[in-house]
């Protein structure tokens, strides 16, 4: 998410980091690079104007405090005003006081606007609400079908009619919230390829007869321009209360999220992040201009860490693997929870740094881990409880069965192996006195300093080798 555009503005804030001051020079190269690096991420051009405008007046001859770089310094005041632009702010989607609450979805076809319903429904649950969807695009062949199927994936229910009028069909859904007392209603509409009259005048006609707490536009975040475009046509009919960008995970320029919030003056409420029910989040500026800076997002990292591991299960965890007890079943357990938090290139990006690192995002393999988990479902639950008993003919046996070759199941064993002897030899380290344990350190770091002598051909004579 991002990657780009991350990398982009990495290199333009490198161009002001030797200065002592940010002068008006040093802030124009930098600000040159960083309009370039917003307009190739498809930022509306007025936004990245304003933006570096705004960064420029804030900037130029500020007194560089004495504890950060003047490249430090730009950063601050460029993440400040990123996230005005953002939102500044957490929206949230309230809740009527008098239920049910009414929410109409709109947007073009091919948005995702189907599948984002489902989703913000599962929200609304998680919420302590009892929602109910609503099918009213009739224009689409199968869009009746496919939000049934996530319903019943979701077991949530879908009220839905054979022919009729949208907006007839989206009253009678809310009277039918209304006696059999669902909390929310979430109405899907048809959408089109694009903004016409005839799209325009059906979703009036809907809001006109459902009369909804919230209209919520869902755009596609990788249509960049596109999107911001369709967003301010649709707020100029509709007045919507804010956006979901969908398919921010795939999105690594950012026009999208950077411009739609200025030009429509409407909150991003939601954000897409892939394919599963649970991938919706709440959009949260300050994290997501962390993110676009290189930042990382360790407060969402911290939150999906807490729902994929529990309290106990992180102290009985650590417990096992400090004492060297533990074995491929603490391992393979530990990968299903690392599943839960996502793609890997999602809880990477979360790191502070690590989005600005190409070499790193680009070698990130998810199929790697879906092997490794292969490996661990071909063993049997005595293989991994005793895994040094794993001998050849266990291994290739192994390696049939998950698909890997013996090599991958080799260096799997041995990085256990490994792992376990670090894992005891810290926690003897943990149990020294702190004499014991700096004398221990000072000793490991003279062996690692010989070793390093032997390598680079230093002492010893003759190249650093002895006969």
């Amino acid at each position: 998410m991002f990657e780009s555009l991350t990398q982009s503005l990495s290199k333009a804030f490198r161009a002001i980091t030797k200065n002592d001051r940010l002068t008006e020079a040093n802030v124009e190269e930098g600000l040159r690079l960083v309009r370039q690096a917003l307009l190739e991420a498809d930022v509306n051009f007025s936004v990245a104007r304003q933006l570096c405008q705004t960064v420029r007046d804030r900037s130029i001859g500020e007194k560089v405090l004495e504890s950060v770089t003047p490249a430090q310094q730009f950063i601050g005041i460029f993440n400040q005003e990123l996230t005005k632009l953002l939102g500044a702010q957490t929206a949230t989607l309230g809740f009527a006081s008098n239920p049910p609450t009414v929410w109409l979805m709109a947007g073009l076809q091919g948005s995702g606007k189907t599948t984002t319903c489902a989703k913000l429904a599962m929200w609304a649950r998680k919420q302590g609400k009892k929602p109910l969807l609503a099918a009213l695009d009739i224009q689409r062949p199968a869009a009746i079908e496919q939000l049934i199927t996530l319903g019943k994936q979701l077991e949530i229910p879908v009220y839905h009619e054979t022919g009729g009028r949208p907006s007839g069909i989206g009253e009678r859904a809310v009277k039918e919230a209304e006696k059999k007392f669902y909390d929310v209603v979430i109405l899907d509409t048809a959408g089109r390829l694009h903004v016409d009259e005839a799209l325009m005048l059906e979703v009036a006609e809907v809001q006109a007869r459902t009369k909804p707490h919230a209209v919520i536009l869902v755009v596609d975040a990788m249509t960049g321009q596109d999107a911001v475009n369709s967003a301010k046509a649709f707020d100029s009919r509709l007045a919507i209360t804010g956006t979901i960008l969908t398919k921010l995970d795939g999105d690594s320029r950012g026009g999208a999220a950077l411009s739609i919030v200025h030009v429509t003056n409407k909150p991003i409420l939601f954000v897409g992040l892939g394919e599963k029910p649970a991938d919706l989040e709440p959009f949260h500026p300050d994290r997501m201009a962390s993110r676009i800076l290189g930042m990382g997002d360790v407060v969402s990292l911290v939150e999906q860490a807490q729902k994929a591991f529990t309290e106990d299960e992180v102290e009985e965890t650590a417990e096992r693997f400090m004492s060297g007890k533990f074995d491929l079943n603490d391992l393979y357990q530990n990968l299903q929870r690392m599943k839960k938090m996502g793609p890997m290139k999602k809880v990477l990006g979360m790191l502070p740094g690590i989005g600005q690192m190409s070499e790193v995002m680009d070698n990130v393999d998810e199929s790697k881990m879906g092997r490794t988990e292969a490996v661990y479902l071909s063993m049997t639950a005595w293989e991994r409880r005793n895994p040094d008993s794993i001998d050849l003919s266990r291994k290739q046996r192994i390696a049939r069965g998950s698909g890997n070759s013996l090599s991958q199941v080799n260096e799997l064993l041995k990085g256990f192996d490994q792992m376990r002897k670090q894992m005891k030899q810290l926690s003897k380290v943990m149990q020294m006195s702190p004499k014991e344990r700096n004398r221990f350190m000072k000793e490991a770091q003279r062996g690692a300093v010989q070793q390093q002598r032997g390598l680079s051909g230093g002492g010893g004579g003759r190249g650093g080798f002895s006969r």
